[in-house]
């Protein structure tokens, strides 16, 4: 490296051979002293920008190092007293080219890094989002309402010829190829939507943050930095990141509706049974759902139109059946869930409502009260917990220590479940159930998606875990009551890594999935 830095400052060019060196050996120490302190420190990439030393510093927590390259050429450039410019081309030994921009400040007299990008090497596919993937892997029908469109297959669907994953290596090995696909997979390639690939799941779907032991964590496409949200964490990094279209997942406690929230995407959690899951590995029979994950609204209003309206004819009265009537332009806020929510994501909340009561097509909004929010989580986790645990119980038993330790702990828990106990929430769910679907009998539901924005990659176990307790108390009304749930990117709250999304959710009655789409994108359209 000596024979490139003729012609640098022989200080600035220690620096960055320092800097390479820790690079290649994740010396995190050393990298986080490399860059300039400070809030006004710059790194982007492909993922987006990071903005502040700390911020950075806790991206490289998680990163992990890079592989092992050799630097081919560094350009240097002057801009000023103490300020210099390093373009550098980097040759990786497993192939490939990468090109790292820097500007480099003299800080108290040490150089430091004040600002840097980087364009790493072209990957084959980042193995984090897809699990299988193709241009297409599998070609739809050429015509359609759907052609052009392309689909990240969440890995709990079945496809003819492939197996079902559902996000641990050791399933994967131990399943036999798939002998058919299943229906809500050909729905999409029928209206000409190709399969783009078969996207990451968290284990089991047992899970809303989006981590995967085994995997990797798929990157957050509106937050660089943050966690992507769960279980559908695939299919909504792939479609938040441009790299399909359409997520086809699969919600029980929010796994749409998360993921969608996390990243700025629409998702849909359609009314329970509405949409066949057979082909589909179930994590609990009860709940769960299949749905879409769109980065608009107008695809999601066509995936919905051809996949939930009915084939049509002549004699048929509405091919959108209960949606073929567009639902009440009236809200109704849950208190406990403002309760509930983080400062900042009331605050714009709170300001969206406001939007809206001056808007020039004012909905009549109101408050309601809709019960302890702990009373509806409790009975769900155990009946959740107890059909998790029998339909994955002999799997688990016979493959000890296959799963990562989160999942893992919440199967030690699912199998402590007692029947009994598991009678007694089924019986106060049917309760909660009529008492959800008197809510939304003339109105509709309207309440932030999560509590606030996606947390740090970085944040610890009992961060994750008290978040997620705190999520799924608001995610799980709806799941009781079988309802379709959408959430829509139409806030936006400061967080540690910058602004970032926060979904609004519309609960509707059973059926009316069509129209809360609708409904979903006349909000949108009245607050742009």
């Amino acid at each position: 490296m000596t024979e490139l830095g003729a012609d640098i400052p022989a200080d600035l060019f220690s620096a960055f051979d320092r800097y390479e060196r820790a690079i290649l050996d994740n010396d995190l120490d050393v990298l986080d002293e490399m860059f300039a302190p400070g809030p006004d420190t710059l790194r982007g990439d492909a993922a987006g920008l990071l903005v502040g030393h700390d911020v950075i510093s806790a991206f490289r927590g998680v990163r992990g190092g890079v592989p092992p390259r050799e630097i081919e050429r560094i350009e240097y450039r002057p801009l000023g007293q103490d300020v210099a410019l390093l373009v550098s081309v980097s040759r990786y030994r497993g192939g490939g080219t990468g090109l790292q921009s820097q500007v480099w400040q003299r800080v108290d007299g040490s150089w430091r890094i004040a600002a840097a990008h980087v364009t790493g090497r072209a990957q084959a596919l980042d193995r984090s989002v897809w699990r299988s993937v193709g241009d297409p892997l599998l070609q739809g029908a050429w015509e359609g309402p759907l052609r052009g469109l392309t689909v990240a297959v969440k890995d709990l669907f079945a496809i003819k010829g492939y197996r079902i994953g559902a996000g641990n290596p050791t399933f994967l090995d131990s399943a036999r190829p798939e002998a058919s696909t299943a229906p809500a997979v050909t729905d999409l390639l029928r209206g000409g939507a190709s399969l783009r690939g078969i996207a990451r799941t968290d284990e089991f779907a047992y899970s809303i943050a989006g981590d995967n032991a085994h995997y990797g964590t798929p990157p957050n496409g509106a937050l660089p930095g943050a966690l992507p949200g769960g279980s559908s964490s695939g299919p909504a990094s792939a479609v938040a990141t441009g790299q399909a279209e359409i997520g086809l997942a699969t919600d029980t406690a929010g796994s749409i509706r998360v993921p969608a929230s996390y990243q700025g995407l629409w998702g849909l959690r359609t009314t329970h049974g509405l949409v066949p899951r057979m082909g589909m590995l179930p994590l609990a029979q009860s709940f769960d759902t299949v749905g879409w994950l769109t980065r608009d609204g107008d695809t999601l209003q066509r995936v919905a139109d051809w996949c939930l309206s009915y084939d049509g004819s002549e004699s048929t009265e509405s091919v959108f059946g209960e949606s073929g009537d567009d639902l009440p332009w009236r809200f109704i806020v849950p208190d406990e869930v403002m309760d509930a929510v983080e400062p900042d994501t009331r605050a714009a909340f709170d300001a969206l409502l406001a939007r809206l009561a001056a808007s020039d097509d004012p909905p009549v909004l109101r408050r309601v009260a809709i019960g302890d929010l702990a009373g509806y989580h409790e009975p769900f986790r155990a009946v959740q917990a107890a059909e998790a645990w029998r339909n994955n119980a002999d799997w688990l038993r016979a493959h000890p220590g296959a799963t990562g330790a989160a999942v893992a702990e919440r199967f030690r828990l699912a199998s402590e479940v007692t029947a009994e106990e598991e009678s007694a929430a089924r019986a106060r769910l049917e309760e909660l159930r009529e008492h959800v679907h008197d809510l939304v009998r003339d109105a509709v539901l309207i309440l932030p998606t999560v509590p606030g924005p996606a947390p740090m990659r970085t944040a610890d176990g009992a961060r994750i875990d008290a978040v997620r307790t705190a999520t799924l108390r608001m995610t799980t009304p709806a799941a009781i009551g079988g309802l379709p749930a959408l959430s829509a990117p139409l806030l936006s709250v400061p967080s540690h890594l910058g602004p970032a999304p926060v979904g609004v959710c519309l609960v509707s009655r059973a059926g009316t999935d069509i129209a809360l789409v609708r409904l979903a994108r006349r909000l949108a359209t009245l607050l742009r």
